[in-house]
């Protein structure tokens, strides 16, 4: 199928007419900067995410399992690194800009919250009176602004296009208070195929890695996984190739065929989507009204129904479950607590609380402080200031 997906751009090294060209780079830096000496734009703006205090952060931030349930399981650290290394693999084929897609995938987790989903949902639901909280609204606002390493601006000031793929969900509300990186939104177009791809790799990423988690933890089940068929299949060619291969083997030689199939699909579905449109220029590609990059017809039903299963069987298990409702409560009190007596907020937080103006504000500070919080940290100030016992 490789030979017939005639990329010569891709086959050659080089960027295709609908990638986004390292040239475009600085054209969206909101502070202007002169052009590095030795790297790309997008090589920069990958390096500066991967030196970011919030990359470090996201080692001790939850996937599924919370930090010190064990230390093999995924973190949203070995997460990102997961989607950026599927993304260069399906970038590199489609002639696209390898090190812009390193760099979104790298840096799409950066806002997350402590505790996973069940952290934003309890951090949303305590801003709702102040504007809400999004974790990939919150990934932009550490990079635009929260991250302090350059004398010449804050955040990390990075390019238009990296910013554009960050923000991969905004809702129109807070859309059109960002100008032409909200626009999309409120439109209906397309970012880049760059963006694209990173949104996919992080599905196709957590998916098959949620696999391999639930199954060491012992809350998801080999016989009842071959519900799945995408599970089945591959697991099933494995045990007939290599009858006495033990356990873990069979699971990792499984997971990485499910991987192969979905990688190899969406580069081949991807690309015949591109040659049927020929995009001449990343503009003709925002243009869009639908998404060039995607999985064919029969393995996008194949990758959803392993995704619905995950949803019953894993993100709803009752441990799953239960460590959520500790995480909610968590991340709600202290939020309780910092907006009640602010006071209890640490130097920096509490010079920005003092020198905002309006509650809106001062709630955002808070959720901005709560948001970086790794998990082990949260649970570590949730014991600060309620157990009389833990005094510093």
């Amino acid at each position: 199928m490789r030979d017939a997906i005639p990329l010569k751009a891709a086959e050659q090294g080089r960027l295709a007419s609908w990638a986004v060209p390292d040239r475009a780079g600085d054209a969206g830096r909101r502070h202007p900067e002169p052009p590095p000496a030795f790297r790309t734009e997008f090589q920069r703006d990958r390096d500066r995410i991967v030196h970011s205090t919030a990359f470090r952060r996201l080692v001790y931030k939850t996937q599924v399992f919370v930090n010190h349930e064990g230390d093999l399981y995924r973190t949203r650290l070995t997460h990102s690194l997961e989607v950026a290394q599927i993304a260069r693999t399906v970038a590199a084929a489609l002639g696209l800009n390898v090190s812009l897609v390193e760099a979104i995938s790298l840096a799409h987790d950066l806002g997350h919250t402590p505790f996973g989903h069940a952290g934003q949902h309890a951090l949303n639901r305590c801003m709702r009176p102040f504007g809400g909280f999004e974790h990939n609204v919150q990934s932009l606002r550490v990079v635009d602004l929260l991250e302090e390493k350059y004398a010449d601006f804050p955040g990390l000031n990075l390019a238009f296009a990296t910013r554009e793929g960050i923000l991969k969900r905004c809702p129109p509300r807070l859309a059109r208070d960002l100008g032409e990186l909200g626009q999309r939104f409120l439109a209906g177009t397309q970012p880049s195929l760059e963006a694209q791809l990173a949104n996919v790799a992080d599905e196709l990423a957590y998916n098959n890695h949620d696999v391999d988690d639930g199954l060491r933890a012992g809350l998801l089940d080999v016989e009842a996984l071959r519900e799945v068929a995408l599970f089945r299949d591959h697991y099933d060619g494995v045990r007939q190739q290599w009858q006495s291969l033990s356990g873990r083997r069979v699971i990792h030689e499984t997971v990485r065929r499910m991987i192969g199939e979905l990688v190899n699909d969406l580069i081949e579905a991807s690309a015949r989507r591109i040659l049927e449109t020929a995009p001449a220029s990343v503009e003709a590609v925002r243009q869009m009204e639908k998404a060039l990059i995607g999985f064919s017809p029969p393995v996008a039903r194949r990758h959803m129904a392993l995704k619905r299963y995950l949803r019953r069987h894993l993100y709803r298990h009752h441990r799953v479950h239960r460590m959520a409702t500790k995480a909610r409560a968590t991340v709600s009190r202290l939020f309780e607590l910092f907006i009640d007596d602010p006071r209890l907020l640490p130097p920096d937080p509490w010079q920005r609380f003092q020198a905002s103006q309006g509650q809106d504000h001062q709630a955002r500070v808070v959720a901005d402080y709560i948001a970086g919080m790794t998990d082990r940290f949260a649970i570590a100030e949730h014991a600060r200031l309620t157990d009389p016992a833990t005094m510093n």
